[in-house]
């Protein structure tokens, strides 16, 4: 009997294995050139970070975009918390994202100058838990980037969960070029997860712009003086001790809390307030920080 080998010993399965082997390849290929063809038209790409959870993330991000965009810059907001997004409510939007014929994905539109991705806007129902496991997420990431309209962007402003896990590697391989804002609040507690998330970075030699002390003191409504409730000073002592850039600090403000529930950002109120004013000062730093930084990166590197 003729000894059957190879593809027609396994009746071809074999054959279909490294067919679709192939195939995954070059959709690979295709999905990278996408990526790469997307993020040539975004200036900066900032990536909000912190391994502590409850330090303000998400409400940074989105007045950070708001207020990038408040100053006339293009903004895109991409919220990489697959377990928890929460952007599109701070920011009082609804509704499921639209795709077109071409499986075009089309970001939610704040404004005219503010884009808006979230894992949130693709569940029918808000309150439903995403039960993924890392490649999941990772091919949710990738495909934020490469198969949404973003267009023309000043600034792609990147919210992610707390921890150093899939999301995080996934960001920072698809965007090398990204820039590393670590979010902290005053106290140990939170300073020491911080540690480990520079650690990180450093590790994964990504770019590192600064850091922000979010929750620094509260400023009494009553009598305007200011209360360590938290500490004040542990995010600008990191800095300093790790020679990296204090970027600034957002004090606490029960104004910013309500303007948050409402979905409306405290940056884009009419009644000024403390936490709206270093917001606006914290975009104007990093927007200059921004551009003088990939010259920078860009040169040690060389």
């Amino acid at each position: 009997m003729k000894e059957l080998t190879g593809a027609e010993g396994c009746g071809g399965a074999c054959a279909g294995k490294a067919k679709s082997a192939d195939d995954r390849v070059e959709a690979k290929a295709i999905q990278d050139a996408q990526i790469t063809s997307t993020l040539e038209k975004i200036k900066y790409k900032l990536f909000i970070m912190s391994g502590k959870g409850g330090v303000g993330k998400s409400s940074l991000s989105v007045n950070l975009a708001c207020a990038l965009a408040a100053m006339g810059h293009r903004v895109g907001l991409l919220d990489v918390d697959i377990h928890g997004p929460s952007v599109p409510r701070m920011l009082g939007l609804s509704g499921l994202l639209d795709a077109s014929r071409d499986k075009t994905i089309s970001p939610k539109r704040y404004n005219e100058r503010l884009a808006v991705v979230s894992m949130e806007s693709l569940l029918r129902d808000p309150d439903q838990a995403v039960l993924w496991r890392g490649p999941m997420k990772t091919t949710a990431i990738r495909q934020f980037i490469a198969d949404v309209d973003w267009g023309e962007l000043d600034f792609l402003v990147i919210d992610s969960p707390p921890g150093t896990g899939d999301e995080h590697m996934t960001v920072l391989k698809t965007i090398p070029d990204a820039l590393c804002v670590l979010v902290t609040t005053p106290q140990e507690v939170s300073l020491a997860d911080v540690r480990k998330t520079l650690n990180f970075l450093q590790y994964a030699q990504a770019n590192i712009l600064g850091v922000v002390e979010n929750m620094s003191g509260l400023i009494c409504p009553h009598c305007g003086k200011e209360i360590e409730l938290f500490k004040k000073g542990g995010g600008k002592e990191l800095a300093e001790r790790h020679g990296i850039e204090f970027l600034g600090a957002v004090p606490l403000d029960p104004l910013a809390v309500v303007a948050g529930d409402a979905g409306r950002p405290v940056v884009l109120m009419e009644t000024d307030s403390p936490a709206k004013g270093a917001l606006l000062g914290l975009a104007a730093t990093i927007a200059a920080s921004a551009a003088g930084s990939l010259e920078a990166f860009a040169s040690l590197r060389a």
